[in-house]
Protein backbone atom coordinates (compact mmCIF):
# COMPACT_ATOMS: atom_id res chain seq x y z
CA UNK A 1 0.00 0.00 0.00
CA UNK A 2 1.40 3.31 -0.44
CA UNK A 3 2.31 6.17 1.75
CA UNK A 4 -0.22 9.44 1.98
CA UNK A 5 0.55 11.95 4.54
CA UNK A 6 -1.80 13.97 4.96
CA UNK A 7 -1.20 17.92 6.53
CA UNK A 8 -3.02 20.05 7.75
CA UNK A 9 -3.49 23.66 8.75
CA UNK A 10 -5.69 25.94 10.78
CA UNK A 11 -6.72 29.77 10.14
CA UNK A 12 -9.43 32.39 10.36
CA UNK A 13 -10.99 35.30 9.00
CA UNK A 14 -13.75 38.05 9.70
CA UNK A 15 -16.48 38.68 7.09
CA UNK A 16 -20.19 39.65 6.83
CA UNK A 17 -22.98 38.34 4.20
CA UNK A 18 -26.19 37.70 3.39
CA UNK A 19 -27.89 35.01 2.38
CA UNK A 20 -29.94 35.48 -0.84
CA UNK A 21 -33.01 33.89 -1.15
CA UNK A 22 -32.78 32.30 1.86
CA UNK A 23 -36.53 32.44 4.15
CA UNK A 24 -35.17 33.54 7.69
CA UNK A 25 -32.79 35.55 9.69
CA UNK A 26 -29.67 35.27 7.38
CA UNK A 27 -31.35 36.96 4.70
CA UNK A 28 -30.04 39.98 6.37
CA UNK A 29 -26.90 40.80 6.66
CA UNK A 30 -24.78 39.01 9.48
CA UNK A 31 -20.80 38.00 10.09
CA UNK A 32 -18.86 35.40 11.24
CA UNK A 33 -15.58 34.65 12.60
CA UNK A 34 -14.77 31.79 10.61
CA UNK A 35 -12.67 28.97 11.11
CA UNK A 36 -10.43 27.31 7.78
CA UNK A 37 -8.80 23.88 8.04
CA UNK A 38 -6.48 22.94 4.78
CA UNK A 39 -5.48 19.74 4.39
CA UNK A 40 -2.80 18.84 2.12
CA UNK A 41 -1.89 15.46 0.73
CA UNK A 42 1.39 13.81 -1.01
CA UNK A 43 2.61 10.12 -1.19
CA UNK A 44 6.49 10.91 -1.01
CA UNK A 45 8.82 13.55 1.15
CA UNK A 46 11.22 15.89 0.27
CA UNK A 47 14.74 15.55 0.70
CA UNK A 48 15.10 16.79 4.16
CA UNK A 49 11.84 14.58 5.21
CA UNK A 50 8.82 16.89 4.31
CA UNK A 51 5.87 16.94 2.70
CA UNK A 52 5.83 20.75 2.74
CA UNK A 53 6.49 23.15 5.20
CA UNK A 54 3.40 24.07 6.81
CA UNK A 55 4.60 28.04 6.59
CA UNK A 56 3.75 27.46 3.10
CA UNK A 57 0.12 26.02 3.22
CA UNK A 58 -0.69 28.58 5.70
CA UNK A 59 0.65 31.39 3.95
CA UNK A 60 -1.64 30.15 0.44
CA UNK A 61 -4.56 30.23 2.90
CA UNK A 62 -3.80 33.50 4.17
CA UNK A 63 -3.23 34.90 0.60
CA UNK A 64 -6.79 33.56 -0.54
CA UNK A 65 -8.57 34.60 2.88
CA UNK A 66 -7.07 38.39 2.69
CA UNK A 67 -9.37 38.74 0.30
CA UNK A 68 -12.54 38.05 2.30
CA UNK A 69 -10.98 39.07 5.44
CA UNK A 70 -13.07 42.18 6.87
CA UNK A 71 -15.76 42.48 3.81
CA UNK A 72 -18.41 42.33 2.78
CA UNK A 73 -18.79 39.20 0.95
CA UNK A 74 -21.99 39.61 -1.08
CA UNK A 75 -19.59 43.00 -3.15
CA UNK A 76 -17.02 40.72 -4.00
CA UNK A 77 -16.08 38.30 -6.90
CA UNK A 78 -16.79 35.54 -7.05
CA UNK A 79 -20.08 36.49 -4.84
CA UNK A 80 -21.70 38.94 -6.82
CA UNK A 81 -22.56 36.44 -9.08
CA UNK A 82 -22.95 33.66 -6.39
CA UNK A 83 -24.66 33.31 -3.12
CA UNK A 84 -22.43 33.55 -0.63
CA UNK A 85 -23.15 30.25 1.72
CA UNK A 86 -20.55 28.64 3.69
CA UNK A 87 -20.38 25.50 0.65
CA UNK A 88 -19.57 28.44 -1.79
CA UNK A 89 -16.93 30.27 0.28
CA UNK A 90 -15.52 26.83 0.89
CA UNK A 91 -15.50 25.49 -3.08
CA UNK A 92 -13.95 29.34 -3.68
CA UNK A 93 -11.35 29.03 -0.75
CA UNK A 94 -9.93 25.32 -1.90
CA UNK A 95 -10.22 26.63 -5.82
CA UNK A 96 -8.03 29.51 -5.62
CA UNK A 97 -5.50 27.68 -2.37
CA UNK A 98 -4.92 24.86 -5.14
CA UNK A 99 -3.74 26.94 -7.40
CA UNK A 100 -1.24 28.20 -5.28
CA UNK A 101 0.03 25.32 -3.75
CA UNK A 102 -0.46 22.17 -5.81
CA UNK A 103 2.17 20.79 -7.95
CA UNK A 104 3.02 16.88 -9.04
CA UNK A 105 3.54 15.84 -5.52
CA UNK A 106 1.65 18.06 -3.28
CA UNK A 107 -2.42 18.46 -3.53
CA UNK A 108 -4.52 20.30 -1.80
CA UNK A 109 -7.35 17.59 -0.57
CA UNK A 110 -9.39 18.99 1.29
CA UNK A 111 -11.14 22.80 2.62
CA UNK A 112 -13.22 22.85 5.70
CA UNK A 113 -15.33 26.29 6.71
CA UNK A 114 -16.65 26.10 9.97
CA UNK A 115 -19.33 29.11 10.00
CA UNK A 116 -19.73 28.21 13.94
CA UNK A 117 -18.19 26.04 16.51
CA UNK A 118 -20.74 23.82 15.58
CA UNK A 119 -21.36 23.77 11.83
CA UNK A 120 -18.71 23.36 8.99
CA UNK A 121 -18.80 22.48 5.65
CA UNK A 122 -16.17 20.35 4.12
CA UNK A 123 -14.84 20.42 0.13
CA UNK A 124 -13.38 18.25 -1.63
CA UNK A 125 -12.54 17.41 -5.40
CA UNK A 126 -11.86 13.86 -6.84
CA UNK A 127 -10.11 13.22 -9.73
Amino acid sequence: MPARYTLKVISDFASAHTLVNYPGACSRMHGHNWKIEAEATASSLDKIGMVIDFKVIKKAVKVVTDRLDHYYLNEIPPFTEINPTAENIARYIYQEVSLLLNNDRIRLSSLTVWETERACVRYEETE
